[in-house]
């Protein structure tokens, strides 16, 4: 289980550079995100190597954030490795909320982020079915 923050912006001009500046400026390093938008609002997803710092930054900056736990799960970077790992879930029936995905020049393996209903859960489907699962720890070398 991993830590992401989910970041509400304002859909105006400067709100999306202005939190990743204030992010840049305190010298942390973005792993991942994800921006889902509605014509007033944004929900910008970070996965960032320092959390706690992260979150300050962007409160600091007038930003609402909100810190959940999601599950990071290293997959083969070809066409049947993401469908492995909804299998698994599937078959426990697992609820997925979103997902979003992303590499690193360290491995040749793709990195899922998962946001499941029910976290422990989903931890435990994706043990049993032999999901190679990530930590914050892991999340921060890549």
């Amino acid at each position: 289980m991993i830590k992401q923050l989910s970041i509400f912006i304002e859909n105006k001009e400067g709100r999306l550079k202005k939190a990743i500046n204030s992010l840049s400026t305190a010298d942390i390093n973005i792993r991942a995100l994800s921006i889902a938008d509605t014509s007033k609002f944004g929900i910008l997803r970070l996965i960032v190597q320092d959390t706690a710092k992260a979150k300050g930054v962007l409160e600091e900056n007038n930003f609402i954030v909100k810190e959940t736990d999601v599950l990071a799960v290293e997959i083969p970077d070809e066409p049947t490795g993401l469908n492995e790992i909804l299998n698994i879930l599937d078959k426990s029936k697992i609820n997925l909320e979103y997902l979003y995905a992303f590499v690193s020049k360290k491995t040749d393996q793709a990195i899922v982020i998962i946001r499941v209903e029910n976290v422990e859960e989903g931890i435990k489907a994706l043990n049993e079915g032999n999901a190679n699962l990530l930590s914050q720890k892991d999340i921060e070398t890549f």
